[in-house]
């Protein structure tokens, strides 16, 4: 990755691409705690509200996510919250990823959530076409969420509905497009740091 020659690019990025393989539905027994996460949650919303809110159950790297349909997002995760054989009272931001190629699914939001009362981890996630990047705020449900939907928003343009204050929290206000999807051009604007003018990417010199 470091050692790329004839791009002039350093910030070690490379120009280099590796195809991103999304894991499909898992299916029970997941294993561990995660099998009761899945039949609780299950329970509480009844059967039928289950199946029409949670798009997938994936089991990666010993890893459990909920793949949420959007508008199902703040009701399950008040569920998550709030059941006491649940009890994810903890959430630890939003991240967003944006995969171009998952067609109608670009942008995704992908929400960390631990329950101090059982020890667990799990994660939850929700996906928006870059044609309506759209998806609910969570800020009642989980107010921590408050920064972190701000700065998703910033980077990958995802719209978090209900939100407060949906401001850029680390780009100006007047900056044009979302600097993290990947259809941002790699090249940019010259860049002041303590009285340096430093260049864009596709401008520093090489070191090779």
């Amino acid at each position: 990755m470091f050692g790329v020659t004839g791009s002039g690019d350093t910030s070690g990025y490379g120009r280099l691409a590796h195809a991103t393989l999304l894991s499909g539905n898992t299916s029970q027994p997941f294993g561990g705690y995660f099998d009761e996460v899945v039949d609780g949650l299950s329970a509480v919303l009844g059967e039928e509200a289950f199946g029409a809110a949670v798009e997938r159950v994936v089991v990666h790297r010993d890893q459990l996510t909920l793949e949420v349909r959007r508008e199902h997002l703040p009701a399950v995760m008040a569920a998550l919250r709030d059941d006491a054989a649940l009890r994810f009272e903890l959430c630890l931001g939003v991240s967003g990823v944006h995969y171009p190629a998952d067609t109608g699914r670009e942008l995704h939001a992908v929400y960390p959530l631990m329950s101090i009362t059982h020890n667990r981890r799990i994660q939850v996630e929700a996906t928006a076409p870059d044609a309506d990047p759209h998806i609910p705020s969570l800020f009642r449900v989980y107010p921590t969420t408050d920064w972190h939907e701000r700065e998703t928003y910033d980077f990958f343009g995802i719209i978090f509905d209900g939100h407060p204050a949906l401001t850029r929290i680390e780009m100006p206000d007047d900056w044009v497009g979302h600097p993290q999807r990947k259809d941002y051009p790699l090249g940019g604007i010259p860049v002041e740091y303590h009285g340096a003018e430093i260049p864009p990417p596709d401008e520093r010199r090489a070191y090779n």
